[in-house]
């Protein structure tokens, strides 16, 4: 038996151009990106259609354009009479994904849903000033040996585990000093590649304390409806579905690992899950989820053409 969950990606998969087909073919996608561009007072949309790619890459206007294009996929799928309660037992989302994994799921509107984001983009920025932070990943080494190359690397400096993407591929994230360091470290201890990564920021550390702060300032005063389904929690991997825990495990998300490996582990497991679609721009989290378990089929909708494949095979 078929039995699906809806994934979202995360920051690094956006791209100048992105949503931009599904914008020119259907009204409903338009709709969200001005949604989203006036709920930010912002041309949020001509920064994804056609912008430079150091202003799309800038966090405060990837994290709400990935949500936006997921939303579009979203809306526009429902226009076609595919309902995500009907066909997805969970949602999850990469980091910033579980902002439109919830959207999508209907705790948050699309307008606060864009608003939160931009705040989360901003506070990030803020709370680690440029050139101090540092994020590297760590490629061929298991979890429990980046966690060791991390401490080892630290010397009295932030050196954290952020994220567990794939088995063999963690990413470490602190002070710069300490993440080379570590890069070093990791390669001494056998790891296929050790690279410091392109971000403005050091994610998913205890570095972007303020950051969690000004998100539990935000989420507070947010209007949230329980999901349609549960969402598959980034630093639990396990499913929550109260407004209440939704809110403390996005404001623990901002400091805390993003256990994805565990997370798609737990949706092929426990959750029974056979099937995961990511909906959004790239293919970066199918990707993952043949390198987490080959026995998932794993496709992604970002396109027209996606999204008519996908409805045809529903309807087969």
């Amino acid at each position: 038996m078929v039995k699906r969950a809806f994934t979202f990606p995360g920051q690094g998969s956006q791209a100048v151009g992105m949503g931009k087909e599904l914008a020119s073919t259907y009204p409903e996608a338009r709709a969200v990106f001005q949604e989203v561009d006036e709920a930010l007072g912002q041309r949020l949309s001509a920064i994804m259609f056609e912008g430079s790619d150091d202003e799309l890459r800038l966090t405060e206007n990837a994290q709400p354009a990935l949500m936006a294009v997921s939303l579009a996929v979203i809306r526009v799928l429902e226009s076609k009479g595919v309902r995500l309660a009907d066909h997805a037992a969970y949602v999850a989302g990469h980091s910033l994904g579980e902002y439109s994994a919830l959207c999508a799921a209907g705790t948050f509107s699309v307008a606060d849903t864009a608003r939160l984001l931009k705040i989360r983009g901003q506070a990030m920025q803020k709370a680690v000033p440029v050139g101090h932070g540092a994020m590297a990943a760590l490629l061929g080494l298991d979890v429990a040996t980046a966690r060791e190359v991390a401490a080892e690397a630290a010397q009295g400096e932030v050196c954290e585990m952020a994220n567990d993407n794939a088995p063999g591929q963690a990413v470490i994230s602190g002070a710069v000093g300490a993440i080379e360091r570590a890069v070093d470290i990791a390669k001494a201890k056998g790891a296929k590649r050790a690279l410091l990564l392109p971000v403005s920021a050091p994610f998913h550390c205890s570095l972007m304390q303020p950051a969690a702060d000004a998100m539990a300032a935000a989420l507070a005063e947010v209007q949230m409806q329980a999901p349609v389904v549960p969402l598959v929690a980034n630093v639990l991997a396990a499913p929550i579905q109260t407004p209440a825990d939704i809110r403390q495990r996005l404001v623990e998300q901002v400091t805390g690992v993003v256990r994805w490996t565990e997370s798609v582990a737990w949706l092929a497991g426990a959750g029974g899950v056979t099937h995961l679609v990511e909906l959004g721009t790239g293919k970066v989290l199918t990707g993952l989820a043949k390198r987490i378990d080959a026995n998932l089929v794993a496709n992604a909708i970002g396109t027209p053409a996606d999204i008519d494949a996908f409805v045809a095979e529903l309807n087969a």
